[in-house]
């Protein structure tokens, strides 16, 4: 007891707080060991965490010592990005380099980024000597939480498992308001992780959102794992990846940055609603060599899978997106077989006529996959992949819809760069699917539009199961997997059943309004949205005049009310125009009186509701002086006013 007594009382502390005092982290090297805290407004909602790396050659974990001068400075960073929640961002943030040594010898730098709800911090490894390169055997960075806290988390699945052994895929179901303690499916938890913080006694519920950013080829992606009770750590990707070639530990050269890992909290769920941490702490790696041409698409795979992709449903389809005021449309898996080059450059051609662009799939293939789904082999090597994009840029293609990758591996994030680098080189736009989180790509990589990362809809195709919970599944993504990247859902779908001819197949349990309102909801500046020709006659007329005008980039957003897995409402800005949607997965309907600054007193508003059973319509109620609104979700149902 006298030694550890001791050994506190000598250990070096220094604190940052945010720019209006509210977050407080606290970095101490205890015991030879580098620890920190965070507290929101005097509550401690990160307690005593660990921190420090394991290289291949020495221990930075344990024998550790703050030492130097700690560096601090503020700062205050105007940035624009269209393809985000929010396209005008003013941050600001105090910013603190603590150095650490060991034995003498300076160790590593902890960097350490304050605003005023959101935490980023990353390691700055220097060189020991001569030896100018390392190996991040570990990272020994932990989240430890409070007792009581309940988990909302995303289960990380086995490698080489699943379809084709193409995951791990971020493509599993969460577990909602679960205890700590557990470690998933033994795999941990793909980010970004949600936890919420219950203090009964001093009568305290704070929100936390864990994720990381700043991931690029120099490095690997990472997942949570629970080893004991409350403390949750960073993990490194599972040997099994990539078909199991390639390590599971990183490669950097020194000095060198890990990436950023971030932490978002708040009383409410506001602040983790829309965050831009992600993109705040990143910069533009290189320059656009042209401005990017976002916006709405059209896609026949959804709901004619894969017969649907041969020329002459493909042009109904370009006739079907001209119609609805779209800029493209998305041609799926096994193009190459199914329709040809030839015909794939006269399908481009038409659409240029019609002012409508063309996205292609491939496979991203090398050796992790066997998804026999073509193009293959065209993306994994620098040579075919190049040579493809100039036929590409040659006939006018927009963009990319690059499929099953293989895990979190350096190497694989090496080919998400390359990939993305390649594309902006001849112009395109790339979405990833079968893939990873998006970790602040959107502001590193200019050809970057969406990633999946997600259970999508595609799954709504194929699942019964998953049509009745879809509203709950909704109802999680814009707290969770929206919040820290663009996610590419590919849904909205107007048609009651995911089948050609809308009479068999899943049923859908959602209802019309609720498919509007997801539009707005989930946030991807680029969407092709899971309609189908007939809606244009079978589907309600203000639906789809709705549809045809639908925004897929914005300048604002607001969090309203709601709760994970059960009801969502938010407003998104455009320009001056405001829309505020709701969803409910609960059996009750979501009864209440919003509060509506973004209008003005008086306005006419259009409103978009369902009746209990899920008769949707359009009317035009006047706002009051009060400038409020009393609204009812029903289950599956939705809600969308605008002006």
């Amino acid at each position: 007891m006298a030694l550890v007594a001791a050994m506190t009382a000598g250990a070096e502390e220094k604190r940052v707080t945010s720019p209006d005092g509210g977050l407080v982290v606290t970095v101490s090297d205890e015991g030879g060991k580098p620890v920190y805290s965070v507290s929101l407004d005097g509550n401690e909602c990160i307690t005593k965490s660990p921190l420090g790396v394991v290289l291949n050659f020495t221990d930075y974990s344990t024998g550790m010592k703050m030492a130097g001068q700690a560096e601090q400075k503020t700062v205050d960073v105007d940035y624009r990005l269209r393809n985000i929640k929010r396209s005008h961002v003013n941050h600001k943030a105090t910013v603190m380099t603590l150095p650490f040594e060991k034995e003498g010898k300076r160790a590593f730098d902890l960097v350490m980024h304050v605003s005023d709800n959101d935490v980023a911090f990353r390691y700055l490894i220097h060189p020991v000597g001569q030896t100018q390169v390392a190996v991040v055997k570990e990272e020994k960075t932990g989240f430890s939480f409070p007792e009581g806290s309940t988990t909302f988390l995303c289960p990380q699945s086995a490698p080489m498992n699943g379809f084709a052994r193409t995951s791990p895929s971020y493509e599993t179901n969460y577990t909602l308001d679960d205890a700590m303690g557990k470690n998933g499916w033994g795999n941990g938890y793909s980010f970004p992780c949600l936890f919420k913080i219950n203090n009964e006694e001093l009568r305290i519920k704070n929100w936390v959102l864990i994720s990381e950013t700043g991931v690029d080829g120099s490095y690997c992606a990472g997942r949570l794992l629970n080893k004991e009770g409350g403390c949750y750590v960073m993990g490194q990707p599972q040997p099994g990846e990539m078909n199991g070639a390639g390590s599971t530990s990183p490669a950097i050269s020194l000095p060198g940055y890990t990436p950023w890992r971030t932490i978002t909290l708040g009383e409410s769920l506001a602040p983790i609603v829309e965050t831009t941490i992600p993109f705040d702490v990143v910069k533009p790696k290189y320059e656009a060599k042209q401005e990017a041409k976002y916006g709405r698409g059209s896609w026949s795979w959804i709901i004619g899978m894969d017969p649907s992709c041969n020329f002459d449903e493909q042009k109904r389809y370009i006739d079907f997106s001209a119609a609805m005021g779209y800029e493209s449309v998305l041609v799926d898996a096994l193009w190459d077989t199914q329709i040809g080059r030839e015909k794939i450059a006269e399908l481009a051609r038409y659409g240029k006529s019609k002012g409508v662009a063309l996205y292609l799939w491939y496979n991203s293939n090398g050796a992790w996959n066997d998804a026999p789904q073509g193009p293959r082999h065209l993306m994994d090597k620098s040579h075919a992949r190049r040579q493809e994009m100039a036929w590409m840029k040659s006939i006018g293609i927009r963009g990319i819809k690059v499929d099953f990758f293989g895990g979190d591996k350096q190497p694989m994030m090496q080919l998400y760069e390359d990939i993305l680098s390649d594309a902006n080189d001849y112009g395109l736009l790339v979405i990833f699917h079968g893939c990873t989180l998006p970790r602040g790509w959107e502001r590193m990589y200019p050809a970057f539009a969406a990633s999946e990362a997600v259970l999508a809809s595609e799954n709504l195709h194929f699942s019964q199961g998953m049509c009745d919970a879809e509203a709950k599944n909704a109802c999680i993504h814009p707290f969770i997997r929206n919040t820290v990247g663009s996610m590419d859902f590919g849904g909205s779908t107007l048609n009651k059943f995911y089948n050609a001819d809308n009479q068999h197949g899943s049923q859908r349990k959602t209802s019309d309004v609720f498919a509007l309102a997801t539009a707005i909801m989930f946030q991807s500046p680029v969407q092709h949205f899971a309609l189908a020709p007939n809606n244009l006659d079978d589907a309600p007329s203000w639906a789809i005049d709705f549809m045809k005008n639908v925004p897929t980039t914005w300048d604002d957003v607001k969090f309203i009310d709601g709760y994970p897995g059960k009801y969502c409402i938010m407003a998104r800005r455009t320009g001056d125009r405001w829309y505020v949607v709701g969803i409910n997965a609960q059996e009750s309907p979501v009864k209440l009186k919003l509060s509506l600054p973004m209008f003005a007193a008086g306005s006419q508003l259009k409103v978009y509701s369902d009746t209990p059973s899920l008769a949707g319509s359009l009317k035009s109620v006047t706002l009051s002086k009060k400038q409020q609104i009393q609204v009812s979700i029903p289950c599956n149902g939705g809600l969308v006013i605008t002006k």
